[in-house]
């Protein structure tokens, strides 16, 4: 019965024999290119801050809007051949509603996006969720895998805090990443107390991110500023899990993969969101990393 489930479950994500009917899903109708719908979205954003453009800049050397961004985004892989019509988004960010400001605006360009992540930005969807995902794609089409932490800057430069609509204080951002680094603090620093509870359900993904986090334990004592370092040690530990995950799953991808991952970095609700591109590969239709656009995004 054991092994029935597994050669069920095997068999759950994999594609249909040749000869089907296609079904020539539309991820997202219409007939706008996806420059012209970056540009309609952006309509509605406000206008560069200088004060905070500099401000992000100065303590996030290669950060770029999010504004900026899409344009470029869409602009190189309109040249590869992803529109809207043949564009499944994939995305791994944190829950954080924050997170969802670039998500959100490129659901509005390539359609609703099947979900990898979970706390902190880490793919907890895993293996099941990226093959899933692949089987997902429009036939002859291409996937957007964005993925990446996140984390705040408050209008005074506070990293680790970010004003939030609607609530006075100016919180916590990202809440999981900082209580997953302040467990490591406790770690390192010899305070952390003996406990029973290792890994409960009910809290796992936050467990989970602790683990992963225990690796940058000295790097993030020696950092000058442990809030700017701690995205950064968790973006090398998901791009780690990411690209793993891809390897694994890249007998599912069907024209080809672009990968855009990176440092969401959040501001106020009335300034514009940037990132921070660490890595913009495309994988053709045989799952091998055949060119970085990193270099063309960020010029």
């Amino acid at each position: 019965a054991s092994l029935a489930l597994l050669a069920a479950s095997a068999s759950a994500f994999t594609t249909s024999p040749a000869g089907r009917v296609s079904t020539s899903l539309n991820i997202l109708a219409g007939t706008q290119s996806a420059q012209e719908r970056v540009a309609s979205v952006m309509e509605g954003r406000p206008e560069e801050n200088e004060a905070i453009d500099k401000l992000v800049k100065a303590n996030f050397p290669g950060a770029i809007s999010n504004k900026e961004m899409e344009s470029k985004v869409a602009s190189i892989l309109e040249a590869k051949g992803f529109t809207p019509a043949n564009t499944l988004l994939c995305t791994s960010l944190c829950c954080d509603e924050l997170a969802r400001n670039l998500e959100d605006d490129l659901n509005k360009v390539y359609g609703h996006n099947f979900n990898l992540g979970g706390l902190s930005g880490f793919p907890f969807a895993g293996n099941t969720g990226f093959g899933a995902m692949s089987a997902h794609v429009p036939d002859d089409g291409f996937c957007l895998l964005v993925h990446g932490p996140h984390v705040g800057i408050s209008k005074d430069g506070v990293i680790g805090k970010v004003e939030r609509s609607g609530i006075a204080l100016v919180d916590n951002c990202c809440g999981s990443a900082i209580a997953a680094s302040n467990y490591l603090k406790g770690i390192t620093d010899g305070g952390a107390k003996i406990t029973t509870k290792l890994q409960t359900f009910s809290d796992f993904q936050q467990g989970a991110v602790q683990e992963l986090i225990l690796p940058f334990g000295k790097r993030l004592n020696d950092a000058d500023n442990r809030m700017k370092e701690l995205p950064y040690a968790l973006y090398d530990s998901q791009d780690i899990l990411v690209r793993d995950i891809i390897n694994g799953g890249k007998g599912g991808i069907k024209q080809g993969l672009a990968l855009l991952s990176g440092i969401q970095i959040n501001t106020a609700p009335d300034t514009l969101d940037y990132f921070h591109p660490l890595r913009f590969d495309y994988y053709d239709s045989e799952g091998n990393v055949v060119e970085s656009m990193l270099d063309e995004l960020t010029a």
